[in-house]
Protein backbone atom coordinates (compact mmCIF):
# COMPACT_ATOMS: atom_id res chain seq x y z
CA UNK A 1 0.00 0.00 0.00
CA UNK A 2 1.28 3.45 -0.44
CA UNK A 3 2.99 5.38 2.59
CA UNK A 4 0.46 8.35 2.26
CA UNK A 5 -2.40 6.91 1.83
CA UNK A 6 -1.51 4.52 4.79
CA UNK A 7 -1.03 7.18 7.01
CA UNK A 8 -4.17 8.70 5.94
CA UNK A 9 -5.78 5.52 7.00
CA UNK A 10 -4.31 5.23 10.05
CA UNK A 11 -5.33 8.97 10.78
CA UNK A 12 -8.58 8.54 10.00
CA UNK A 13 -9.61 5.40 12.22
CA UNK A 14 -8.30 7.89 14.96
CA UNK A 15 -10.24 10.84 13.33
CA UNK A 16 -13.37 8.56 12.81
CA UNK A 17 -13.18 7.73 17.03
CA UNK A 18 -16.70 9.22 18.58
CA UNK A 19 -17.07 11.12 15.51
CA UNK A 20 -21.02 11.57 14.43
CA UNK A 21 -21.80 9.65 10.93
CA UNK A 22 -22.12 12.58 9.13
CA UNK A 23 -19.06 14.06 9.58
CA UNK A 24 -17.03 10.63 9.00
CA UNK A 25 -18.74 10.35 5.83
CA UNK A 26 -17.07 14.38 5.17
CA UNK A 27 -13.58 13.48 6.60
CA UNK A 28 -13.93 10.37 3.94
CA UNK A 29 -14.65 12.47 1.06
CA UNK A 30 -11.42 14.78 1.90
CA UNK A 31 -9.02 11.66 2.42
CA UNK A 32 -10.03 10.71 -1.24
CA UNK A 33 -9.52 13.70 -2.93
CA UNK A 34 -6.21 14.04 -1.04
CA UNK A 35 -4.86 10.50 -2.52
CA UNK A 36 -6.26 11.52 -5.87
CA UNK A 37 -4.05 14.68 -5.19
CA UNK A 38 -0.96 13.17 -4.25
CA UNK A 39 -1.14 10.46 -7.02
CA UNK A 40 -1.01 13.82 -9.21
CA UNK A 41 1.60 15.08 -6.89
CA UNK A 42 0.15 17.97 -5.71
CA UNK A 43 0.34 17.62 -2.06
CA UNK A 44 2.93 15.94 0.91
CA UNK A 45 1.86 14.11 3.85
CA UNK A 46 2.94 16.46 6.40
CA UNK A 47 0.95 19.29 5.25
CA UNK A 48 -2.03 17.07 4.48
CA UNK A 49 -2.66 15.30 8.07
CA UNK A 50 -2.57 18.74 9.89
CA UNK A 51 -5.63 19.62 7.02
CA UNK A 52 -7.23 16.42 7.61
CA UNK A 53 -7.06 17.01 11.61
CA UNK A 54 -7.99 21.00 11.30
CA UNK A 55 -10.61 19.78 8.94
CA UNK A 56 -12.91 17.59 11.35
CA UNK A 57 -12.13 20.28 14.33
CA UNK A 58 -14.51 22.53 11.64
CA UNK A 59 -16.92 20.00 11.03
CA UNK A 60 -17.61 19.33 14.20
CA UNK A 61 -18.06 23.13 14.82
CA UNK A 62 -20.83 23.51 11.89
CA UNK A 63 -18.85 23.90 8.75
CA UNK A 64 -18.51 22.29 5.23
CA UNK A 65 -15.50 21.51 4.02
CA UNK A 66 -13.29 21.77 1.50
CA UNK A 67 -9.66 20.91 0.87
CA UNK A 68 -7.11 22.59 -1.81
CA UNK A 69 -9.71 25.43 -3.29
CA UNK A 70 -9.43 27.64 -5.95
CA UNK A 71 -10.68 30.93 -4.69
CA UNK A 72 -9.83 33.99 -7.12
CA UNK A 73 -6.54 32.97 -8.47
CA UNK A 74 -5.47 31.20 -5.51
CA UNK A 75 -5.60 27.61 -3.82
CA UNK A 76 -6.26 27.58 0.00
CA UNK A 77 -5.61 24.83 2.55
CA UNK A 78 -9.49 24.43 3.55
CA UNK A 79 -12.15 26.47 3.18
CA UNK A 80 -15.43 26.49 5.47
CA UNK A 81 -18.88 27.71 5.06
CA UNK A 82 -21.48 28.03 7.54
CA UNK A 83 -24.40 29.49 6.83
CA UNK A 84 -23.74 32.86 5.12
CA UNK A 85 -20.02 33.32 6.56
CA UNK A 86 -16.82 31.80 4.78
CA UNK A 87 -13.55 30.61 6.58
CA UNK A 88 -10.41 30.21 5.13
CA UNK A 89 -7.66 28.47 6.91
CA UNK A 90 -4.08 28.11 5.71
CA UNK A 91 -1.69 25.51 7.02
CA UNK A 92 1.96 26.39 8.14
CA UNK A 93 4.19 23.79 8.86
CA UNK A 94 7.42 26.02 9.12
CA UNK A 95 9.68 24.52 6.27
CA UNK A 96 12.85 26.32 5.44
CA UNK A 97 13.52 26.12 1.71
CA UNK A 98 17.14 25.78 1.41
CA UNK A 99 17.23 28.56 -0.53
CA UNK A 100 16.53 30.66 2.30
CA UNK A 101 19.11 28.75 4.66
CA UNK A 102 20.88 32.05 5.60
CA UNK A 103 17.75 34.51 6.09
CA UNK A 104 15.19 32.25 7.63
CA UNK A 105 13.48 34.09 10.04
CA UNK A 106 13.06 37.12 7.09
CA UNK A 107 11.47 34.50 5.11
CA UNK A 108 8.81 33.24 7.11
CA UNK A 109 8.51 36.76 7.87
CA UNK A 110 7.54 37.90 4.59
CA UNK A 111 5.77 34.49 3.52
CA UNK A 112 3.40 35.09 6.89
CA UNK A 113 2.51 38.03 6.13
CA UNK A 114 1.85 37.61 2.62
CA UNK A 115 -0.72 34.60 3.31
CA UNK A 116 -2.41 36.55 5.78
CA UNK A 117 -2.94 39.51 3.51
CA UNK A 118 -3.48 37.65 0.04
CA UNK A 119 -5.71 35.29 2.06
CA UNK A 120 -7.53 37.36 4.56
CA UNK A 121 -9.03 39.21 2.34
CA UNK A 122 -11.35 36.66 0.83
CA UNK A 123 -13.73 34.97 3.59
CA UNK A 124 -15.12 36.69 6.37
CA UNK A 125 -13.25 34.78 8.83
CA UNK A 126 -8.80 33.84 8.54
CA UNK A 127 -7.31 31.33 10.36
CA UNK A 128 -3.32 30.00 10.45
CA UNK A 129 -3.05 26.49 11.45
CA UNK A 130 0.43 25.45 12.87
CA UNK A 131 2.15 22.47 14.51
CA UNK A 132 3.23 22.97 18.13
CA UNK A 133 6.73 22.85 17.86
CA UNK A 134 6.34 26.05 15.09
CA UNK A 135 6.37 29.48 16.09
CA UNK A 136 4.68 31.58 13.91
CA UNK A 137 6.74 34.62 12.61
CA UNK A 138 3.47 37.32 12.24
CA UNK A 139 4.25 40.65 11.81
CA UNK A 140 2.62 42.78 14.85
CA UNK A 141 1.53 45.49 12.49
CA UNK A 142 -1.07 42.73 11.25
CA UNK A 143 -3.14 41.47 14.34
CA UNK A 144 -4.10 45.35 14.23
CA UNK A 145 -7.31 46.11 13.49
CA UNK A 146 -7.31 47.56 10.16
CA UNK A 147 -8.30 50.55 10.85
CA UNK A 148 -5.51 50.94 13.71
CA UNK A 149 -2.67 50.34 11.42
CA UNK A 150 -0.45 53.48 10.28
CA UNK A 151 1.29 54.46 7.02
CA UNK A 152 4.41 53.21 8.23
CA UNK A 153 2.68 50.03 8.72
CA UNK A 154 1.38 49.75 5.79
CA UNK A 155 4.73 50.48 4.19
CA UNK A 156 6.86 47.86 5.98
CA UNK A 157 4.47 45.52 5.20
CA UNK A 158 4.63 46.34 1.49
CA UNK A 159 8.15 45.88 1.64
CA UNK A 160 8.19 42.71 3.67
CA UNK A 161 6.00 41.03 1.28
CA UNK A 162 7.68 42.02 -1.65
CA UNK A 163 10.97 40.65 -0.57
CA UNK A 164 10.19 37.09 -1.67
CA UNK A 165 6.73 37.52 -3.09
CA UNK A 166 5.96 39.57 -6.11
CA UNK A 167 4.18 37.07 -8.17
CA UNK A 168 2.03 39.29 -7.77
CA UNK A 169 2.68 42.02 -5.41
CA UNK A 170 0.00 42.31 -3.07
CA UNK A 171 -1.74 46.05 -3.02
CA UNK A 172 -2.15 49.09 0.02
CA UNK A 173 -5.48 48.02 -0.42
CA UNK A 174 -5.07 44.44 0.40
CA UNK A 175 -2.75 45.47 3.46
CA UNK A 176 -4.74 47.32 4.56
CA UNK A 177 -8.11 44.98 4.87
CA UNK A 178 -6.28 41.75 5.58
CA UNK A 179 -6.31 40.42 9.13
CA UNK A 180 -6.28 37.08 11.03
CA UNK A 181 -9.13 36.28 13.46
CA UNK A 182 -7.49 32.77 14.89
CA UNK A 183 -4.97 30.34 15.43
CA UNK A 184 -5.37 26.88 15.48
CA UNK A 185 -2.59 24.78 17.19
CA UNK A 186 -2.46 21.37 15.45
CA UNK A 187 -1.46 18.32 17.55
CA UNK A 188 -1.27 15.31 14.74
CA UNK A 189 -0.35 13.21 17.44
CA UNK A 190 -3.24 13.70 19.93
CA UNK A 191 -5.48 14.53 17.17
CA UNK A 192 -6.75 17.68 18.44
CA UNK A 193 -6.60 21.59 17.69
CA UNK A 194 -6.35 24.64 20.23
CA UNK A 195 -7.20 27.74 19.42
CA UNK A 196 -5.59 31.09 20.11
CA UNK A 197 -6.25 34.64 19.85
CA UNK A 198 -3.24 36.20 17.77
CA UNK A 199 -2.52 38.37 20.15
CA UNK A 200 -2.22 36.46 22.98
CA UNK A 201 0.07 34.36 20.89
CA UNK A 202 2.60 37.10 19.69
CA UNK A 203 3.16 38.06 23.53
CA UNK A 204 3.96 34.53 24.73
CA UNK A 205 5.99 34.17 21.44
CA UNK A 206 7.43 37.33 22.19
CA UNK A 207 8.69 35.56 25.93
CA UNK A 208 9.71 32.73 24.21
CA UNK A 209 11.87 34.58 21.70
CA UNK A 210 13.62 36.55 24.00
CA UNK A 211 14.80 34.10 25.98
Amino acid sequence: MDKFKRDLDILSAKLYNNTPEDAQKQLEELKNKLIQMHEENVVKINHSVMEMVCAKHLILKGYRVDIERPIDGLVCDLYGVKGFGSHIVEIETGFIPPSHALDPTKYRQSRIASKIIRYGNHSEKFALGVPPYYLLQIPEALVKPPRSRTKADLKYLKILCDLYYKNPPVTFDEIKNSRIHIIYIIDVDAVNIREVDPISYIEKRNIFSSI
